[in-house]
């Protein structure tokens, strides 16, 4: 069976967030996002070259294979280079209702627009050991296909959630929230607990007011030498990694 105008017509549709919502469904890329996804997600579709397709262990749930060509793949996906593989899957929903933030560090993100950032700080997420992290209603979404790909299959295995952010901190009394600012404490000599909440703000605008109120360690990553004129600020993806690195070492 090849890749029908249909098929591809409705895979290059979940380009756009409004379809992926109506539809329940995401787009993923490449061997290894497919293959760390179809270990977690329903997968709606799968198709790909016949070569690619022998490499990945297919679970018995998936509900249609498509030996695809070349072409058929050009056409479908969102990228210049066409990919071997493409999957469909089904958005899974995340249950935060027992995550204890006295016991587990989670990243809150506060505005990400950059879905490339996103991805990214997920990969990250998964790297240091985070499994959760809450976005605000108006961060950029995971399942776009950039942010997707940046993840490097770390979508998988790190559950994003959308939430009131306001409202998700104000709830969590008596945890330790942190955030990063220019006027903070250097988080080099800053006693850290191994669980409460990061907050990351947006990569123009920083942390909003109301989300600064509730923060309780403002942290600072120092530039090196001490001093010297810099740049304004780090990048946002960049700024976790420091954050999340220094987070696990101590």
């Amino acid at each position: 069976m090849s890749l029908s105008k249909n098929k591809i017509k409705y895979i290059q549709s979940l380009k756009d967030k409004k379809n992926r919502m109506e539809h329940g469904t995401f787009v993923a890329e490449g061997l290894k996002t497919v293959s760390d996804l179809l270990c977690s997600c329903h997968c709606q579709l799968i198709a790909g070259l016949p070569e690619a397709i022998k490499q990945i262990n297919l679970p018995e749930n998936v509900e249609e294979i498509v030996l695809a060509t070349e072409d058929e793949l050009k056409k479908a996906t969102f990228f210049k280079t066409p990919p071997p593989i493409i999957g469909v899957f089904y958005q899974p929903t995340a249950n935060i209702v027992d995550l204890d933030l006295k016991t587990n560090l989670v990243l809150a993100l506060d505005g990400i627009q950059d879905p490339g950032n996103l991805g990214t700080i997920v990969r990250l997420a998964d790297w240091f050991g985070i499994e959760h992290i809450f976005c605000s209603d108006d961060s950029a979404d995971i399942y776009q296909p950039k942010a997707v790909q940046s993840t490097m299959g770390a979508i998988a295995r790190v559950k994003v959630c959308y939430v009131n952010l306001f409202d998700f901190l104000s709830e969590k009394t008596g945890i330790p929230i942190y955030g990063t600012f220019l006027e903070g404490k250097n988080i080099y000599q800053t006693p850290l607990a191994n669980h409460g909440a990061i907050v990351m703000g947006n990569e123009g605008n920083g942390i909003r007011p109301d989300i600064q109120s509730l923060i309780s360690e403002k942290l600072y990553i120092p530039n090196y030498p001490p001093h010297r004129p810099t740049s304004e600020s780090l990048n946002v993806a960049v700024a976790t990694a420091i954050v999340c690195s220094e987070f696990r070492r101590r």
